[in-house]
């Protein structure tokens, strides 16, 4: 798990290498000690100063530093500026920034078995340093890898359209986006890593079966639009039998009231306009 390690201000330990500095010189000179002397003391003074040195150290925006001595993990340094630890410490940065990551369009079969193409993109950020440096390889290709997976799962999980009521697919983007975001935060949760948000990017049928689906859709769309058209139909014949019954305008017998249903409902179901015939017989004949 994540730490944190000592540091102090990197302006004060410049500040107190100054003073250590020139307080051993002041020693050095009121002894009034030989030439060797004078060197042996500079030499290890300089000596000191290369082994301090090495604990400086600059953390940028939103970036972390991860700190190690000699293979054992000391702590991680979040905060931005110009820092002092631990020195002959190895550092590796981290950067704490939201990343995206789209996946490539992956061809899978849907839950009904048909061949779907699907891509999302992945929102995530680095929250725990120290998992993301010593848990996996590379926290970035994890990543990646682990939302091809999860998509690819999904898109198996839900069929690319629904024709049953009540049941979910993959063109429910909210429901679809929710769990993949679900699931990629299982998964990413051991890199240190938290997924922000995830979407669908694209979501098509695969091209060999795409003419076959869309004349599919088509006919879905045709049948939907009929059974509107002649729910109407029926609504409106019905109020014109009532209009008529209750006005007394013309009493109709049960066959003429059936060919009159029947003739309001070609007129009205019909795609073209009717064209009326002039009855120049009887009102019967």
């Amino acid at each position: 798990m994540e730490r944190a390690v000592f540091r102090m201000s990197g302006f004060l330990m410049v500040g107190l290498l100054l003073v250590l500095a020139g307080a051993a010189a002041g020693a050095v000179a009121a002894s009034g000690a030989e030439a060797t002397a004078l060197i042996a003391t500079a030499v290890g003074y300089l000596v000191v100063l290369a082994v301090v040195a090495t604990g400086f150290i600059i953390v940028n925006p939103n970036n972390a530093q991860v700190i190690q001595f000699f293979g054992r993990y000391l702590g991680t340094i979040r905060e931005a500026g110009f820092h002092w630890t631990w020195p002959l410490t190895a550092r590796t940065e981290v950067t704490l920034r939201v990343r995206n990551f789209e996946t490539a369009r992956l061809k899978v079969s849907d839950a009904d078995g048909n061949p779907v193409e699907i891509a999302a993109v992945v929102v995530w950020r680095v929250v725990d340093a120290a998992k993301a440096t010593f848990a996996v390889d590379d926290h970035v290709e994890y990543v990646a890898v682990q939302a091809e997976a999860a998509v690819r799962h999904l898109a198996t999980s839900y069929p690319y359209e629904a024709h049953d009521s009540g049941r979910a697919s993959l063109r429910d983007s909210a429901v679809v986006s929710d769990e993949l975001t679900h699931e990629l935060r299982e998964r990413s949760e051991l890199a240190g890593v938290e997924v922000l948000e995830s979407r669908t990017t694209h979501l098509a049928y695969a091209p060999e079966i795409a003419q076959a689906m869309l004349a599919r859709q088509q006919a879905s769309a045709i049948v939907g639009a009929r059974f509107k058209i002649v729910e109407g139909a029926v609504g409106m014949v019905s109020s014109a039998l009532e209009r008529l019954r209750e006005e007394h305008v013309v009493e109709l017998d049960e066959e003429r009231k059936a060919q009159m249903v029947a003739n309001l409902l070609v007129v009205l179901c019909g795609d073209r306009a009717a064209q009326p015939v002039v009855n120049a017989g009887s009102l019967y004949s």
